[in-house]
C-alpha cells in the first residue's frame, strides 16, 4: 500500500464494504490478494459467533495472520540455519576431497 504521488486509487472489499486503498504501480494483484485473505479471516472468525464487531473481527484477524507470519518466519529462519549448516558440511567435504586428491 502506498501514498505516494504515484499511488494508484483500488477499491476492495472486506465483509461486503468497500475500501478505497491508495496502491503502488504494479502492486494491485498482491493488494487484492491480500484483502481477500483478511476477508476470508474475518469470515471465519465472524462465521465461530465468538466475535461480534467489525472493529473486533479486525483485531482478531490481524493478530492470526501475524502469528501466522512470525510461525512461517520462524520456520524459514529454522530451515536457512539447517541448510546453511548443511552446506558447510559439503563444502568441509569438498574441501577434504581435494585435499585427498592433491597428496595423491
Amino acid at each position: 500500500m502506498s501514498q505516494g504521488k504515484d499511488a494508484i486509487a483500488l477499491t476492495v472489499q472486506i465483509l461486503d464494504k468497500d475500501y478505497r486503498i491508495g496502491c503502488a504501480p504494479g502492486e494491485e494483484d498482491a493488494l487484492v490478494s491480500a484483502a481477500r485473505y483478511l476477508d476470508a479471516s474475518m469470515r471465519e472468525i465472524r462465521g465461530r459467533g465468538s466475535v461480534i464487531g467489525a472493529d473486533r473481527l479486525a483485531v482478531m484477524a490481524a493478530l492470526n495472520i501475524t502469528n501466522e507470519l512470525l510461525q512461517d518466519r520462524k520456520m524459514g529462519e529454522t530451515t536457512a540455519r539447517v541448510v546453511r549448516s548443511r552446506l558447510h558440511q559439503l563444502e568441509d567435504r569438498i574441501d577434504q576431497a581435494l585435499h585427498d586428491t592433491s597428496d595423491v
